[in-house]
């Protein structure tokens, strides 16, 4: 059963996360994000009370905010944190083990990102966004880590491989609505896949594979600057406990959009998603505490 679903800030992330000085990086990317989307929504609120002593042929009209469906694919390029607990057959929630710092996996990765969204009348709409990005490496521990039970000596040589990936699912309504701006709630799902191992030379590898399924609460809104020249913004969070997960996501995005022609545009944005998971299941008891930021540029093409 859901017991909770409140939003969580910045400083719950920084006491669960073993590496400082990378925990304040993301913590200074998040606030400046959420300046922006603040400084969003202020202006919408001003250029709503001006809109009424405004002609209708002065406001824009943005393909981004009438099209019934827009399409968009394109490039992200990652900065990750990741920590990762597996436990033994003797239960207990596990020693985190930094895959980055700890086990060599780059910080620093290009991926895939893609997105729909279908208008399906005046104010609701449904959105899809999907990236994923599958990283391994080999390395010689300089320090002791432990790993499923198990406690893996420094000087040994591991191969270790984290998986990451994430469909979003939201449906929202636009409370508020104009031909150059909207303002909209939703509700929906990220749905987390996470598949970690870590094998010494010479043995198996010892892995958790787990699809987390994690309802949020989205808050978007966009603004048309011009007709070919839009900004918008979405946040998503949750902080719950049902089932066998327990723990909190919050993510957010901010674009510029640009499109020149009639159904095909450009964008770039940013992206953040941090996400810190307890799990109790089969194939994963154990943690993981894993966050992505970095630009994302795409083509999108709508009508």
């Amino acid at each position: 059963m859901l017991t909770s679903l409140f939003p969580f800030g910045v400083g719950q992330y920084a006491q669960a996360c073993n590496n400082k000085r990378r925990c304040d990086v993301t913590q200074s990317r998040f606030g400046v994000m959420l300046l922006l989307a603040l400084t969003l929504f202020a202006s919408l609120a001003v250029a709503t009370a001006r809109a009424q002593t405004t002609s209708t042929e002065a406001i824009p009209n943005h393909p981004a905010l009438s099209d019934r469906f827009a399409f968009q694919l394109g490039g992200y390029y990652f900065r990750t944190t990741t920590q990762a607990a597996l436990a033994g057959p003797s239960g207990g929630g596990g020693v985190a083990v930094d895959f980055e710092s700890a086990l060599g996996l780059e910080e620093r990765n290009w991926g895939a990102i893609g997105g729909i969204l279908w208008r399906m009348s005046e104010r609701w709409r449904l959105e899809v966004e999907y990236f994923q990005l599958n990283r391994s490496a080999s390395r010689t521990l300089t320090t002791a880590i432990d790993w499923n039970g198990q406690t893996i000596n420094a000087g040994t040589t591991v191969n270790s491989s984290y998986d990451f990936s994430d469909t979003r699912i939201g449906v929202g309504y636009s409370f508020f609505k104009r031909r150059d701006k909207e303002l909209g709630v939703g509700v929906g799902l990220h749905v987390a896949g996470i598949k970690a191992s870590i094998e010494q030379s010479g043995t198996s590898a010892e892995g958790g594979d787990v699809t987390a399924p994690l309802p949020v609460l989205s808050l978007y809104g966009a603004f048309a600057l011009t007709n070919e020249w839009a900004v918008r913004m979405r946040t998503d969070w949750l902080s719950l406990s049902y089932g066998a997960y327990s723990g909190g996501l919050r993510s957010m995005a901010v674009d510029v959009l640009y499109q020149p022609f009639r159904n095909v545009g450009f964008g770039l944005g940013t992206r953040t998603l941090v996400l810190d998971l307890e799990v109790d299941k089969t194939d994963w008891v154990g943690k993981a505490k894993t966050a992505f930021s970095g630009p994302t540029a795409y083509l999108t093409v709508s009508f």
